[in-house]
């Protein structure tokens, strides 16, 4: 520990260290600025670039370290004459976290009371807050003002280790968990209000005070530290200059490499001791500048500060290298070592690394696209598909194409990162009534087993500017804030299933835009702030798109796109309308590029297939009197044919259509023949024929056997 007033001697080689972007900004503006609000990844891990000490050895003369933000932070301020690091909370109150002039600093802080929060007045947030301004104030300013020598004690005689001094002292104060100061950012109470409106006067009343050594007159910072701008009030984040806002992004691709790197060193070298931790070294950066262990900041349970640099192992893999930075696409540096631990504990090599990333993101262990199970569903359900689709067997055909390469994991494999995007995307495309959503259901039984794998939202429900909150849920303060969204909140509970959205065209532009993020990323973020993960699911849009377009100088909607068109023909006419609608109408050309070639098109059905479709119909109205009610339906060879050249007649509406005349012509009918009936159980009923019935309805002409 260096005696306060005097500067330590810093550690070999730091001059050349590579600190984040954002620890930079910050010390960089440290004259001009008295606060900082840091938002964004606040809980991350942060890689800092060492040089190696003369006496050192090994390979490169530089080497990455991760440290928390605390440490990183603390190590920049340091530098620049700042003796001591304090945090506040709203939990336990103001304490010394480290520095050379800790013990003088932390005699100001509590004086004659207890270095322990005193519980009961933190009990009282109107009292507590109050002392927290005071406090502060006395922290921005060094607790005097400069050229006063501060009083002895009572008794005359200076406390062990401490030091009367002239200069104030320079320190810095981290706020954590500033979201949780307020109860209700929204709706401040009083003493919250005026806490606030302090700290805001305070930031412009600061002085800044001089660092004999360097000249440099900086001030005393307050730092904020929260995971959103919007968790502190906004005139306090905005309404001052001395005020700066400074976001921590999520890491990028280098940053990801780098610490995928550094883990994979760090792996190797716990699987040659047999598992075993490697041992914390605090003197990397130098324990005589920093006196102490810190504590954890709310990270992990490994809180000294500088881990050890990684073991001397083998080269790592690039390829597991690059495999594992992709993986962790939108992940945080914690997240990528708490997988590497994980995948220690379960005995996972760093080649497994992508399986410990998935277990960390969704929970699950088990993986059923890297079981053969998948692939021997698909190459089984191909025959299943086909008879339940009828008459789209080139649609049917693209669409097992795309699983059976979502089945390989080769979904994106042409890119060069395709990190964590869906395991499939599909848009159906064409008429109504072709089997769009059909097929999508197809695909959840074939893939999962059941129906119930997929997950259906009618984009109809979603027109609206807000309907977006209904998805991922609505933000901070708003109602149904703490119920989470309709969509994220299903994924997360199941992570392997269909999200089908039917009728996408019908949804708003900013719903849209959320699309964009799932199709790139693979996750999106709800308003919890709650990340979710559709690395798993397979994607179906489906929308009747392309078939109908203005057409005319009156903008009439006409069919471009009819019967009996040859497939090659329908195809491009609807491909070039899809396209026409994104990119022109509603200007989301991104999302028309992302889907690529995954847009499958359907046709018509013709009268082969509208047959089919009229006899899977009947037979499923007779299954269901028969299970329902225990009457056995049967229709003439006469009255089969009338009901099918009826309800046939008109392709446009696809097997819809045929549904729908099926309901008028046949089921209406025999509902009114046999509602009044007393025993149904074991009746046998026979439709002879089909006829026009004098009110406009249809009747049946029916016999009946009991």
């Amino acid at each position: 520990m260096t005696e306060a007033g005097t500067t330590p001697v810093p550690p070999a080689g730091r001059g050349d260290r590579r600190l984040p972007a954002f620890v930079e900004e910050l010390v960089g503006t440290l004259s001009v600025h008295s606060q900082y609000v840091l938002h964004g990844s606040i809980r991350d891990l942060h890689l800092v670039r060492h040089d190696r000490a003369p006496d050192e050895d090994g390979p490169d003369r530089q080497y990455d370290a991760h440290h928390t933000l605390t440490e990183v932070l603390w190590n920049a301020l340091w530098q620049e004459g700042y003796e001591a690091l304090i945090r506040f909370d709203i939990a336990d109150g103001f304490t010394v976290v480290t520095g050379p002039a800790e013990n003088q600093v932390r005699e100001l802080l509590h004086g004659r009371h207890s270095p322990a929060p005193d519980r009961a007045r933190r009990a009282d947030t109107a009292v507590q807050l109050a002392d927290a301004e005071r406090t502060l104030r006395s922290i921005v300013t060094g607790w005097k003002e400069h050229g006063q020598r501060r009083p002895n004690p009572p008794d005359g005689r200076p406390r062990p280790g401490t030091t009367q001094r002239l200069d104030p002292y320079r320190v810095v104060v981290l706020i954590d968990y500033a979201a949780r100061i307020p109860t209700d950012v929204t709706r401040l109470s009083d003493p919250e209000r005026d806490f606030f409106l302090n700290c805001l006067k305070l930031a412009e009343d600061a002085k800044p005070i001089p660092y004999r050594r360097t000249g440099r007159a900086l001030f005393n910072p307050v730092i904020w530290l929260a995971e959103g701008e919007r968790d502190l009030p906004t005139w306090l984040v905005a309404g001052s200059e001395r005020v700066r806002t400074i976001g921590i992004p999520l890491p990028d691709l280098g940053s990801r490499r780098r610490m995928a790197q550094l883990l994979a060193k760090e792996h190797i070298a716990k699987e040659e001791r047999g598992g075993g931790r490697v041992r914390l070294d605090k003197d990397r950066l130098g324990k005589d500048r920093l006196g102490k262990d810190l504590p954890g900041d709310g990270l992990s349970g490994e809180g000294p500060l500088g881990e050890d640099r990684p073991g001397e192992g083998r080269t790592p893999d690039e390829h597991d290298i690059d495999t594992f930075t992709r993986a962790t696409a939108g992940l945080t540096l914690r997240a990528m070592r708490e997988s590497a631990h994980m995948a220690l504990d379960r005995g996972l090599s760093f080649a497994e690394m992508r399986d410990a990333v998935r277990i960390y993101q969704l929970g699950v262990k088990d993986n059923p696209w890297q079981a053969d199970y998948v692939r021997k569903q698909i190459r089984n359900g191909e025959a299943y598909i086909r008879s339940r689709v009828k008459g789209q067997e080139k649609a049917v055909g693209k669409t097992l194409d795309i699983l059976k390469r979502a089945a390989l994991g080769l979904s994106g494999a042409q890119a060069s990162h395709p990190g964590s995007r869906p395991r499939g995307v599909l848009f159906f495309a064409g008429p109504t009534g072709t089997g769009k959503t059909e097929l999508a259901k197809s695909v959840a039984h074939v893939l999962f087993g059941t129906e119930d794998a997929c997950l259906r939202f009618d984009m109809s429900e979603f027109s609206a500017p807000h309907s977006v909150d209904r998805l991922l849920g609505a933000p901070p303060g708003y109602v149904g804030y703490e119920a989470g969204g309709e969509l994220t909140t299903a994924v997360r509970n199941d992570p392997f299933r269909v999200v089908l959205f039917d009728e996408i065209d019908k949804a708003d532009k900013g719903v849209l835009d959320k699309f964009l993020q799932v199709l790139e990323d693979g996750r999106l973020t709800d308003g919890q702030g709650v990340t979710t993960y559709f690395s798993e699911c397979v994607l179906i849009f489906t929308s009747n798109l392309g078939v109908r377009k203005r057409t005319g100088e009156g903008g009439r909607t006409g069919r471009v796109a009819e019967p009996g068109m040859p497939y090659h023909e329908l195809e491009e006419i609807i491909l070039s309308n899809v396209k026409e609608h994104f990119v022109e109408e509603i200007g989301r050309p991104e999302l028309m590029n992302r889907l690529g070639g995954n847009v499958v098109v359907f046709d018509y059905i013709d009268a082969k297939v509208a047959a089919e479709i009229f006899d899977s119909q009947v037979g499923n109205i007779q299954r269901v009197l028969r299970e329902e009610q225990g009457v056995h339906l049967r229709l003439s060879e006469e009255a089969h044919r009338a009901l099918s050249d009826y309800c046939t007649s008109d392709v446009h509406n696809g097997g819809r259509g045929i549904g729908m005349l099926l309901e008028t012509h046949l089921i209406n009918p025999l509902a009114r023949a046999l509602f009044d009936q007393e025993a149904l159980a074991g009746t046998a009923v026979t439709v002879t024929g089909v006829r026009p019935a004098g009110d406009g309805t249809v009747a049946l002409d029916l016999r009946v056997v009991r």
